[in-house]
């Protein structure tokens, strides 16, 4: 793949992966992307995944033409994109590795060694001239490792991202980029969101025509929409109006009661509502779901005089990640004594602009008229 006359993709897709990260299902995929410059003297834009080092070299190899590179630039230490750094030594001997101080620090880590005799040390700023091209690179300290840089190409004005602008699903799978995308950033960047937004001020600077991140497929047009949508979820912004449902259910009655609110809230003309079964769906989108719209209710039982495991989990996810600027309303069930509101609103203390509503909706065993005329006056208060 040519990303311009002088760029050349050199990464792979990986269909044999069952969990990114050990708990994202990726049912396409993922792809780990690797680049080269070919000028007067040749960058190597990081490596891939240790499991197609033989592939990756290959493609390398092939790409390079007889060619051997003179710099390998490491922008992000994970080992999807890192692990392949010693074969790569190994291979070409007499290239330099360029990379920030503590990215050097975590190769030593990994590899036993930091390359001392090899290393081209870059911060803030720095610049590496490869002949027509000059790379210049920008600290990402947390978007999402503290080594990370990106760099900016002024030649083909290309911006190479590392994980930024990232998503799940191989490169020869045809999927909608939003959604992976979202549930990417949410789940791996998400918490970091005050240094993406510091990263994407220093490239609102520069001239971006590409971005080329680590996974997911090249960006080339409406360049717009992508950085509209890392700015809305950096900021905790809502992306899309609507309310998201999650709920854990015992013998059924919580989940009755959620499933009776989304059908108000369509009735009243709610433009979206997601649904969540937390005990059986996927978590990671339910996570992504909180994130994108504005009202998330939160409906369980009581359970051994505090809240379902499975919801006891969401809400560690969400609070994890610096949710906040959002509306919460409750559904909360027990047969005896109903804690799980007042254990709910706790888990929130420590978040930003959570606003709970009026109505608390309080099942007693199942529903019965009083709770579902509070089911009612919930639904009115969510679409106010």
């Amino acid at each position: 793949m040519n990303i311009s006359q002088d760029i050349r993709y050199v990464g792979v897709n990986d269909h044999e992966v069952d969990l990114f990260e050990g708990q994202y299902t990726v049912p396409n995929g993922m792809a780990y992307n690797s680049y080269v410059i070919l000028d007067e003297k040749i960058a190597v834009m990081d490596t891939v995944d240790k499991n197609f080092g033989e592939e990756w070299l290959k493609n390398l190899s092939e790409t390079l033409g007889g060619r051997t590179p003179d710099y390998l630039v490491v922008q992000h230490m994970e080992p999807d994109h890192s692990a392949n750094i010693a074969g790569f030594t190994e291979a070409y001997p007499e290239a330099k590795i360029v990379a920030t101080k503590k990215a050097f620090e975590i190769m030593g880590q990994f590899f036993g060694t930091d390359y001392a005799d090899r290393q081209v040390v870059v911060g803030e700023k720095d610049t590496l001239s490869l002949g027509k091209h000059t790379l210049t690179f920008v600290t990402a300290p947390m978007v999402h490792w503290p080594e990370v840089i990106v760099t900016y190409d002024d030649a083909d004005k290309v911006l190479f991202s590392a994980d930024a602008f990232g998503k799940f699903g191989a490169l020869d799978a045809e999927e909608d980029w939003a959604c992976e995308a979202r549930r990417y950033y949410i789940g791996i960047v998400g918490k970091y969101g005050v240094q993406v937004q510091a990263l994407l001020k220093k490239a609102a600077a520069l001239d971006i025509r590409t971005i080329c991140p680590l996974h997911g497929p090249i960006l080339t047009e409406n360049l717009e929409y992508y950085i509209g949508l890392y700015n809305t979820w950096s900021s905790y912004g809502v992306e899309s109006e609507g309310v998201a449902i999650a709920y854990t259910s015992v013998y059924g009655n919580t989940r009755k009661a959620a499933l009776l609110l989304a059908d108000k809230l369509k009735e009243k003309g709610c433009p979206k509502v997601a649904v969540t079964d937390l005990a059986r769906d996927d978590m990671a989108e339910a996570v992504e779901d909180a994130f994108r719209y504005g009202k998330l209710v939160l409906a369980t039982t009581t359970y051994n005089a505090e809240i379902f495991p499975f919801m006891r989990e969401f809400i560690a996810h969400l609070s994890e990640r610096n949710f906040q600027n959002r509306t919460i309303g409750i559904i909360e069930n027990g047969s005896w004594a109903p804690m799980a509101a007042k254990v709910i609103r706790a888990a929130f203390e420590k978040s930003k602009n959570i606003t709970f509503t009026n109505t608390t909706v309080t099942i007693k065993s199942a529903l019965n008229a009083e709770s579902s005329a509070q089911l009612e006056a919930l639904a009115e208060e969510l679409l106010k």
